[in-house]
């Protein structure tokens, strides 16, 4: 296990982000503990794909799995985790659509 601070968990943070449905799981887990399968079926994916985004954001540090009687319940790594989504949601962005995102259009 390595422990990192500064510049590598603002990486770790953005690569886990960067997918949208990384992203909901994350923002769901901000506002409680959850299941897999629950999380699944809120978020309209498969169980499978479920599993791998969780193993993603299991290995980037960002949530923890519980053991809980038979089954696993996943929550956020670290409190601080759940303040730092809760800013970011309310920032409000003026963006170059030309530049840095999923949607840029692409100048030769």
């Amino acid at each position: 296990m390595q422990t990192l601070t500064q510049a590598p968990v603002l990486a770790r943070f953005g690569y886990a982000v960067s997918d949208p449905t990384r992203a909901r799981v994350l923002l769901a887990l901000s506002e409680a503990p959850s299941y897999p399968s629950d999380l699944a079926d809120s978020l309209g994916v498969s169980r499978q794909s479920m599993s791998n985004h969780l193993a993603c954001l299991r290995g980037c540090g960002l949530v923890v799995a519980v053991p809980d009687g038979r089954r696993t319940r996943y929550e956020l790594a670290d409190a601080r985790i759940g303040h730092a989504i809760s800013d970011l949601i309310n920032v409000v962005l003026a963006v170059d659509p030309t530049c840095c995102g999923p949607d840029a259009e692409r100048v030769a």
